[in-house]
């Protein structure tokens, strides 16, 4: 099994060093480099091209959302990890919108920590707990009527699957809402990111939001 490569971007030292120590903990992954600030992490994306970057959200210099639009942009294959102590709407949308695969608060749990590299390492991606909800919350103040999005393409079983998704349903849960296997599911989940011409399935919530398939609860 190839090692899981990781960049580490944080302002506080502390912070950085407790992250390698978890990281390097797990035989499967490897810190290959740190950064204190937004422009140092982007220039070590791009020097390195890390399979995952950590990257919390205020940094100096240029923070943490500007910073995945940069390395989003370069289209290296790195996916970005969200981490902050900011538990916050503007941070969630902001950070997904920009292209980020993950968002986690800097209180997770050192499994989950690790569980997340390698969920979004494998290309899929991995929100907090009703993360989900506050990002489709806050698309709901975005705009205001439905954009057409190419959702014809999908079959009625890829569109009832994508409405799963966006509810934050993992591959297993949604194989047993609908009594699929996990693997028929899996391919499902492919097939509609294909034709929707996005990432990860948190770019299909998007997608699923934009088009109006999905709305958050309180409309």
């Amino acid at each position: 099994m190839s090692t899981i490569r990781v960049v580490i971007a944080d302002d506080q030292a502390l912070v950085r060093s407790g992250f390698r120590m978890i990281v390097d903990a797990r035989p499967d992954l490897e810190v290959v480099g740190e950064a204190e600030n937004g422009v140092e992490a982007v220039a070590l994306v791009r020097e390195l091209a890390p399979d995952v970057i950590l990257l919390d959200i205020r940094m100096p210099e240029l923070d943490g959302i500007e910073a995945t639009r940069e390395i989003v942009a370069a289209d290296n294959g790195t996916r970005v990890l969200v981490l902050t102590t900011f538990d916050a709407d503007e941070y969630v949308h902001g950070a997904i919108r920009a292209g980020a695969s993950g968002f986690l608060l800097k209180d997770v749990r050192p499994t989950e920590l690790v569980d997340a590299i390698r969920v979004v390492a494998s290309g899929n991606a991995l929100l907090a707990p009703a993360a989900v909800a506050r990002l489709l919350d806050r698309f709901a103040d975005d705009r205001a009527e439905p954009r057409e999005l190419p959702l014809d393409s999908l079959t009625e079983r890829e569109e009832q699957i994508l409405r799963l998704l966006a509810s934050g349903l993992s591959n297993s849960e949604i194989a047993a809402t609908l009594v699929l296997g996990e693997t028929t599911v899996k391919t499902h989940v492919s097939n509609l990111l294909r034709k929707l011409r996005v990432r990860d399935r948190v770019q299909a919530v998007i997608v699923a939001y934009d088009a109006g398939l999905v709305r958050p609860k309180s409309a």
